[in-house]
């Protein structure tokens, strides 16, 4: 029973990244265009205008798999930095403070980093 997904581990990884960039793509839409959902009025602006265009052109590049390891490394870095700025000051750990999604980008768009875009990516042709 252990082996029964073992023919399709390229497919579902390629899945996992594609799901990944098309969620955190909509994160620097947010912040950027107020679409699909508002932000909040006291997000300061720097981090609108730092965080807001690398999760959305970052989630895009990642999702298409373009420059795959460089845009899931910085995507990696930006939720590192959101996870302390943001979350960590308000408790130790990611179920305290908040921070499970930010911690959990920032693990996934670090595998991605370490192991690129695989199949079904602009990088692989």
């Amino acid at each position: 029973m252990a082996n029964f997904m073992t023919g399709y581990a390229a497919q579902t990884y390629a899945a996992m990244r594609i799901v990944t960039g098309f969620l955190f793509l909509w994160h620097g839409t947010s912040k950027l265009f107020g679409f699909p959902m508002p932000v909040p009025a006291e997000a300061p602006a720097a981090i609108l205008y730092t965080a807001g265009p690398i999760e959305m052109i970052g989630g895009i590049l990642v999702m298409i798999g373009l420059m795959t390891r460089w845009s899931a490394f910085i995507c990696s870095g930006t939720m590192a930095v959101a996870y302390w700025i943001g979350h960590g000051t308000k408790g130790l750990l990611p179920v305290q403070n908040g921070g499970e999604l930010a911690a959990l980008y920032c693990f996934v768009f670090l595998y991605i980093a370490a192991r690129g875009a695989g199949i079904w990516s602009v990088d692989a042709r």
